[in-house]
């Protein structure tokens, strides 16, 4: 009875969550619009509907996104029920017991929720040391001439220049690294395995981890027996013979429009031809007139006002891309993309069944301050400090 009740409730929250897209519009605008059609029957008039939007390819649209939401509510029960994490119950207890609260749910253990809170805390007051001891706001509105000189360089913004040399990362690896270090179980007694277990590794969490033969198992695409493109292709088939065959499915798998097969074809190899409509179809990413909509507002946001994370896109971008002799080309394309993503709040969906808090700064609105998500994506960019020189 509980398995149902559960699957009855995914299911209700998946069927919420659609009912709020584009897609759900989508499909209802099509219902409608094929009732004047003549194959559509009175009589059949339910059967008739559904057997169009098989055929005209809606169905397999809706398939997508309920693949893709199942991915995503399975991700949050997952932390609380993967087999490293699962509570040991004696049989003679009953497994009844009151409902967890989220934050629990997306990371059931409690020195590493103490630990990623402080982590964060961290990380933010460098920000906002940063920001003071340059005298650089979080947030500013540029001014008319600087809107307009952005807008017209917009293609072309990796001819500019500007001295970014005051500006720091906001952490170090090294520092990420004594937190891992640092982290220690309190309910484990580590003084009774002080021998070869203790020098195994850094960072000495007790956590279970999938042992050979279940790894074996979750990784089958990675079997030697199993050709992988461009790695280690079947010894008994000519390598040529092999890749061809193997795009000749993917374009068959691209053309069935299908996220499921997609992903599982993926796991053998991406070929290059194929890769960016592969992962669209896995990630279930279209571009709608809505979407070129939303990149356009968010285009206008990068434009109209300045955030001093910009400035730590901005030369990461030209310590790393600028530099490489394959991805130079793809300069401006990278600055295009990560500060209109910076301004993008919905990628803040992703909190919702992640352990992360997105980081907060204060505001002044007229006589009061307001606590909001800085950057509005909730993602602060990060450089190695070594080469963020």
């Amino acid at each position: 009875m509980e398995d149902g009740s559960e699957f009855s409730q995914s299911v209700a929250q998946i069927v919420q969550r659609l009912r709020g897209s584009s897609l759900h519009s989508q499909l209802e605008r099509q219902a409608k619009d094929c009732l004047h059609r003549p194959e559509i029957k009175l009589e059949s008039l339910k059967e008739d509907v559904r057997n169009f939007l098989k055929t005209s390819g809606w169905e397999k649209k809706l398939q997508n996104a309920v693949y893709r939401e199942l991915h995503v509510s399975v991700y949050l029960g997952s932390a609380a029920e993967t087999p490293s994490r699962l509570p040991l119950i004696s049989p003679q207890l009953p497994t009844c017991r009151p409902k967890a609260p989220a934050e629990h749910l997306k990371e059931p253990l409690a020195y590493m929720r103490k630990a990623q809170a402080s982590w964060e805390k961290r990380v933010l007051k460098s920000l906002n040391s940063m920001s003071t001891e340059l005298e650089v706001p979080l947030a500013r509105k540029r001014p008319a001439a600087e809107q307009k000189e952005l807008a017209n360089k917009w293609n072309e913004m990796g001819t500019d220049e500007p001295d970014l040399s005051r500006f720091r990362p906001v952490y170090a690896p090294k520092d990420f690294l004594e937190v891992l270090i640092s982290l220690r179980n309190p309910n484990h007694d580590s003084c009774e395995d002080v021998s070869t277990r203790s020098h195994w590794g850094l960072i000495q969490v007790p956590l279970n981890v999938r042992d050979v033969p279940q790894l074996r198992k979750a990784y089958s695409e990675l079997s030697l027996s199993m050709g992988q493109l461009g790695i280690d292709d079947v010894g008994n088939i000519h390598p040529d013979l092999f890749e061809g065959d193997y795009v000749h499915v993917g374009k068959k798998v691209v053309a069935e429009q299908d996220s499921a097969a997609a992903q599982q074809y993926s796991r053998r190899g991406c070929p290059t031809g194929l890769r960016a409509d592969l992962w669209a179809l896995i990630l279930n990413s279209t571009n709608q007139p809505q979407d070129v909509m939303h990149y356009e507002q968010l285009k206008a946001g990068v434009i109209q006002h300045g955030l001093l994370v910009d400035n730590l896109v901005y030369k990461d971008v030209k310590l790393t891309a600028s530099n490489d002799d394959y991805y130079f080309v793809f300069e401006d394309f990278l600055y295009q993309v990560l500060l209109c993503f910076s301004r993008d709040t919905a990628v803040l969906e992703h909190f919702k069944y992640n352990s992360a808090t997105p980081p907060k700064s204060f505001v002044h609105v007229g006589d009061e301050e307001r606590a909001v998500v800085y950057p509005p994506n909730g993602e602060l960019p990060f450089r190695r400090s070594h080469q963020f020189q």
